[in-house]
């Protein structure tokens, strides 16, 4: 979002605030990212996850229907928010709620390279904080022939603009 003279300025780290979405807001994130075999084994092994989906490169040759290792999916789920972050929340999310109706539609292989896209399905005046509402997001994320990846629906507690 640009500062305009409509405008009101966004976060001073770049964050929207809740005033600032709108039910059906589409935003297609300008931050792309190649996903590389390394990414796979770092996350993998950090998160103690041993299964040879993601680590294994013979495993998935001789006995998956992939041939190769997919990417995990908690890491596709992990990079498709986070690319999401520096167009609409960084400094005014307060905390994410939850994640619902995550799905992975297609695989993600070593040398793909994903494009985000979030729309603004619900918006929300908090209940218990007058400083803050409630933004449900839907993120996408397609890899480079359009294929769709990744989706999920998050909810977001947000700051509201403060007053002057």
């Amino acid at each position: 979002m640009a500062e305009t003279a409509n405008a009101p300025a966004p976060h001073p780290r770049g964050g929207l605030y809740f005033e600032d979405f709108a039910v059906g807001q589409v935003f297609r994130h300008r931050l792309t990212r190649t996903v590389t075999q390394m990414d796979n084994m770092l996350f993998s092994n950090m998160t103690l996850n041993p299964q040879p989906l993601h680590i294994d490169a013979h495993f998935c040759a001789t006995e998956t229907d992939w041939g190769r290792p997919i990417m995990n999916s908690l890491f596709t789920l992990g990079l498709m928010i986070g690319i999401s972050v520096n167009d609409t929340t960084v400094g005014t999310t307060i905390g994410n709620l939850g994640m619902s109706d995550v799905k992975f539609p297609a695989p993600l292989f070593e040398g793909d390279t994903i494009r985000v896209e979030s729309e603004i399905a619900a918006v929300r005046e908090s209940r218990s904080r007058p400083t803050a509402g409630i933004v449900d997001f839907i993120h996408r994320a397609y890899k480079q022939d359009g294929t769709l990846v990744a989706e999920c629906r998050r909810q977001a507690f947000m700051l509201k603009r403060p007053t002057a």
